[in-house]
């Protein structure tokens, strides 16, 4: 690793004025993919801070009717809350199928947000990658496609989103709730939370420099029956090729999320529309600007079988 300085925050403001201060600071929690980057030298950050003492964890009721989940709530405790077993069950879901039981253990609420891609060009130091080395190239354009992007890509960059959580909490509208170095805090719409690659593929949310998540809100239940889909290489421990996360209403409507086709959690509200008339309608307006390759064409179809098999379960 590159050598690097420590603090531990004693305060959300504190940690974010640390970071604003401190040009290639971090924050850290449980590091599931921030230290992996580090050995592998793709995260080379000067400074860390700790923010596992913050007193972000905890889940609380909003005044909406929603949930309030702190930061640094992590994916076991979140997956296993009796509150979001029975009202946001899309999520709870979500996170299982995500790593192993030791990563939930470890991994937290704000930093599964914010984990890298797995695009092995990304991964791999001797490989072109705009989004480790911006301007460099995109080896994966012109090489192995499989597991990468059909929609929202670019010229730039064709990596995908890893996150299982991110996808389920664009389907229930949740917001990302921070704080600047100022004190002052603002909620982010998780729609708007990350952005499509473009010609800047390294810069993967809104954030500004210094600006620490301290909560995802969860707005009030919306009911339906939750059906999250992973489908993958192997039954554990693997990211999605395709994940479809579905909230079904008694009337057929409802509302749908993928994962593994684009670079953010990927939803398109007026494709909803057409739930009542089956998945097809759906998944072509669904991915009606994809741009598959010939190594990933088949994401288009397994998006529509795996949208066609929840439908058919959450009717029952």
């Amino acid at each position: 690793m590159t050598p690097f300085t420590f603090e531990r925050a004693a305060s959300p403001a504190q940690a974010a004025a640390a970071a604003a201060a401190t040009p290639g600071a971090k924050f850290i929690a449980g590091g599931t993919n921030l230290l992996d980057l580090m050995k592998l030298q793709i995260e080379t950050p000067t400074h860390l801070i700790d923010v596992n003492g913050l007193a972000l964890d905890t889940i609380e009721p909003t005044q909406e009717g929603g949930l309030r989940i702190g930061a640094l709530v992590s994916n076991t405790e979140l997956a296993s809350d009796a509150r979001v077993r029975r009202d946001y069950a899309l999520l709870s879901r979500a996170l299982l199928a995500g790593a192993s039981g030791q990563l939930r253990n470890k991994a937290t609420t704000a930093g599964n947000l914010l984990q890298r891609t797995r695009c092995p060009y990304f991964y791999d130091t001797n490989q072109a990658c705009n989004k480790r080395s911006p301007g460099s190239g995109c080896s994966a354009i012109e090489g192995f496609t499989r597991q990468l992007a059909v929609i929202g890509a670019s010229d730039a960059c064709i990596a995908t989103h890893p996150s299982d959580m991110a996808v389920a909490l664009r389907a229930l509208d949740a917001e990302v709730e921070t704080i600047h170095a100022d004190g002052s805090g603002r909620r982010i719409p998780i729609a708007e939370f990350h952005r499509l690659p473009g010609d800047t593929p390294h810069v993967e949310t809104v954030l500004e420099p210094g600006e620490l998540i301290t909560a995802v809100i969860l707005p009030k239940p919306v009911g339906g029956r939750h059906v999250y889909r992973k489908v993958r290489d192997r039954a554990s421990y693997a990211f999605a090729l395709v994940s479809v996360g579905a909230i079904v209403q008694e009337d057929g409507s409802g509302r749908v999320a993928l994962g593994g086709v684009a670079h953010k959690p990927w939803r398109v509200e007026e494709a909803e529309i057409e739930l009542p008339r089956g998945a097809r309608p759906t998944t072509e307006r669904l991915l009606a600007n994809a741009r598959p390759t010939r190594d990933n064409a088949f994401k288009v179809t397994l998006v529509e079988r795996t949208l066609g098999s929840i439908l058919k379960q959450a009717r029952g």
